[in-house]
């Protein structure tokens, strides 16, 4: 594991910062891209990305303070500030509705922008997940014998603290059969956020595909709620998180909701022929930017 890749001087480059940046960078690069060939405004990709930022950063954060209330009482300050504890599924519900709103303002149908931003959200959670095997930050599974199950023990949560909570460990009595004096730091775990990121890839190239072809506004957005809400579904199977109904954990429970959603959604959309896709009004340019953009030609003529 390396939490930390590289110091110059002061300046500390955690390996999970650094693959965060990363994956909102290469967020931003298709979702331009997309938005571009929608013949929308370009510019909205990069208000868009900056809304994902903060609102991804703040319902994370905020799913983590409630899923682990207790703590947060106890040292609010420290709780509220830490650089980790975030949970994917907060910040993409507040994402979701903070880009509804900005776009409400801006008069554009939320199901365009999300069918655009659907590849990208998939490939930028990979790559962040990426982040979090690196860091070791907890966010990898259950004891394994298989042969690439991974040795956690230098990163920021290894395994003697992550399986020491007995509340927790109450749902996993075969790694406490396994491990009756607790899971000793070097044991070897499922790498889940390995899987995570090559599934994510998966979803991403079929995401792609999808937008190439004429379905009507909603109907790839309401398709990534499924892959996705499926990935992570099955994932759950092999991570530690405790079980709060039927035998399923929170992060099952929220994905059970967004499949049902994205599957009546694509039902929906695929059995009503009569939708048309958002046709968006012309961007507007500036009468000086014309004006130079008539004087380039007229020089390349006379050249």
């Amino acid at each position: 594991m390396r939490p930390v890749l590289f110091q110059i001087g002061p300046l500390t480059v955690y390996s999970f910062g650094l693959m965060m940046g990363l994956a909102f960078i290469a967020g931003n690069y298709f979702l331009t891209k997309e938005i571009t060939r929608k013949k929308l405004d370009p510019k909205l990709a990069t208000e868009i990305t900056l809304i994902c930022i903060i609102a991804g950063i703040v319902g994370s954060k905020l799913l983590y303070l409630i899923e682990n209330w207790s703590s947060f009482i106890k040292d609010p300050i420290g709780q509220a500030f830490t650089a980790g504890g975030l949970t994917f599924y907060g910040g993409l519900i507040l994402t979701i509705i903070a880009i509804n709103v900005y776009l409400k303002f801006q008069k554009i149908p939320f199901l365009v922008i999300a069918d655009a931003a659907s590849p990208a959200l998939a490939l930028a959670y990979g790559i962040g997940r990426i982040g979090c095997h690196l860091a070791g930050d907890g966010d990898y599974g259950i004891p394994t014998s298989l042969p690439w199950g991974v040795n956690y023990e230098h990163g920021t949560v290894p395994p003697s603290i992550m399986f020491s909570d007995p509340d927790v460990m109450k749902y996993y009595p075969d790694i406490l059969k396994k491990f009756p004096n607790g899971v000793p730091d070097n044991a070897l775990m499922h790498p889940t956020p390995v899987y995570e990121f090559l599934v994510a890839s998966v979803i991403f190239f079929i995401l792609v595909k999808l937008l190439k072809k004429n379905f009507p506004d909603g109907k790839v957005f309401m398709s990534y709620l499924v892959f996705t809400g499926a990935a992570r579904f099955l994932v759950e199977f092999i991570r530690l998180n405790p079980r709060l109904l039927f035998g399923l954990s929170e992060a099952q429970l929220i994905s059970s909701v967004l499949i049902i959603i994205g599957i009546i959604g694509v039902v929906y959309y695929s059995g009503n022929k009569e939708f048309t896709k958002y046709i968006p009004k012309p961007i507007k340019v500036s009468v000086a930017a014309d004006k130079n953009k008539n004087i380039t030609k007229q020089n390349k003529k006379n050249n």
